[in-house]
């Protein structure tokens, strides 16, 4: 009933703005901090982008990273992805949309997993999660379907978007011809625990992908 609800809430929730124009014919390749092209199943850490330069003449922040938690000492699966701060994170992978496809490209579906082993029995392939009526806040967790593009997955889709030198994350599936989907950015929001929980956004979070090789 939860995954119906879901389903059902986001094909039905209205954005009034459309946030990102129309795909171009040939979407540019997503490159990774090296300039290598970014390539299907291969392992890269999702890096957000350091506020201060690291130019040698004093300190720097030296970076965060995605990574999977428990939700709670009493609830740990599906888990939640976060940021966290002075760690590059955990390895993720990214497929398309075709998983024929190579390479990936900007402004097009694809699916997020972390490359980790749990003790959930839920894949580890990033989600949005129900509404959290008490935060107002729509989160990215675990347990998504891989594949499968349509109504019935379109909770598991998400985009690189180019953003200025770099890039972001947004959520604007359509892999569905006929269902009304939100549109927001992937950003942050820093919970009653202190924890930055990855969730819907009006505020771009800008992000670099560090290849794991």
């Amino acid at each position: 009933m939860k995954s119906i609800f879901l389903s059902f809430a986001i094909i039905f929730a209205i954005s009034t703005q459309p946030l990102f124009g129309e795909a171009d014919a040939s979407p540019e390749q997503v490159v990774d901090t090296k300039g290598n092209k970014v390539r299907a199943g291969v392992d890269y850490y999702i890096r957000p982008v350091p506020t201060t330069p690291c130019d040698g003449r004093g300190p720097c922040v030296v970076g965060s990273g995605f990574v999977l938690i428990a939700r709670s000492q009493n609830e740990t699966c599906p888990l939640n992805v976060v940021v966290v701060e002075g760690f590059r994170g955990q390895g993720v992978t990214f497929t398309p949309v075709n998983p024929k496809k190579g390479v990936i490209r900007v402004s097009t579906d694809l699916n997020i997993k972390t490359s980790l082993n749990t003790i959930c029995n839920d894949s580890n392939v990033w989600k949005l999660d129900d509404f959290d009526s008490s935060t107002g806040q729509y989160f990215v967790t675990t347990g998504g379907v891989a594949g499968n593009p349509g109504k019935d997955t379109i909770s598991n889709w998400f985009k690189i978007e180019k953003y200025d030198n770099d890039y972001k994350l947004v959520f604007c599936p359509t892999v569905c011809n006929f269902c009304k989907v939100i549109c927001k950015n992937v950003g942050v929001f820093r919970d009653s625990n202190g924890n930055q929980r990855v969730a819907l956004s009006e505020v771009p979070y800008k992000v670099r992908f560090e290849s794991s090789a």
